[in-house]
């Protein structure tokens, strides 16, 4: 099936994916927009894992200040390339991701950043409750780990949902940067300053 140009043209305004990836994109999906966003992403996000062990030793390390300055924000987001670091895509990730840690002030970057001890807390505080609950023995072990998934999400930078588009993660959102740049993307540190606190 032939492709026009107008599809590839609006297929390519709706993802920003390059001309070629747009073409096959849909001629995989017979012409079917939707398919072939679809398309693409699957591959991008194929694309992600690939680059997922690369070195990162470029990047920006870039402040937010929250109007009122009651909450201020540092954080440092590496990638590969100081070309890739100085893009306005990459620029733009990196300003909504301090715009995300002012907003929903994360504790860490991911659950390994976590203390051991703050979460062996936690573990032990949703089985009391789950005890109390008079949930039974063989239930507790499987409640305990779904709330422990539920306070990785509110703890955990990257599994937070995005405060822009609570549809992705903040994870989801890296991803999406590293499908369109090409390049792998980590963040490496963040700090995040509230007054009186």
């Amino acid at each position: 099936m032939g492709v026009s140009a107008s599809q590839v043209k609006e297929l390519r305004g709706v993802t920003g994916a390059p001309i070629l990836d747009c073409k096959k994109a849909l001629e995989n999906s017979k012409g079917d927009l939707d398919q072939a966003v679809d398309w693409l992403r699957k591959q991008g996000l194929s694309s992600v894992a690939k680059k997922a062990g690369r070195d990162v030793s470029e990047g920006l390390i870039d402040s937010y200040i929250h109007p009122g300055n009651r909450v201020g924000v540092i954080v440092e987001v590496n990638c590969e390339t100081d070309f890739v670091a100085k893009t306005d895509d990459f620029r733009a990730l990196v300003h909504d991701i301090l715009l995300h840690i002012a907003m929903a002030n994360p504790l860490c970057i991911d659950k390994d950043d976590l203390p051991s001890e703050s979460l062996s807390k936690e573990e032990n505080l949703f089985r009391e409750q789950a005890l109390k609950e008079g949930k039974p023995d063989n239930i507790v072990d499987k409640v305990v780990a779904g709330k422990i998934e539920k306070y990785y999400k509110q703890v955990c930078l990257l599994r937070q949902p995005f405060i822009k588009d609570e549809d992705q993660t903040v994870q989801d959102l890296v991803n999406n940067a590293i499908a369109k740049l090409g390049e792998n993307i980590v963040v490496h540190r963040f700090v995040r300053f509230e007054l009186g606190q």
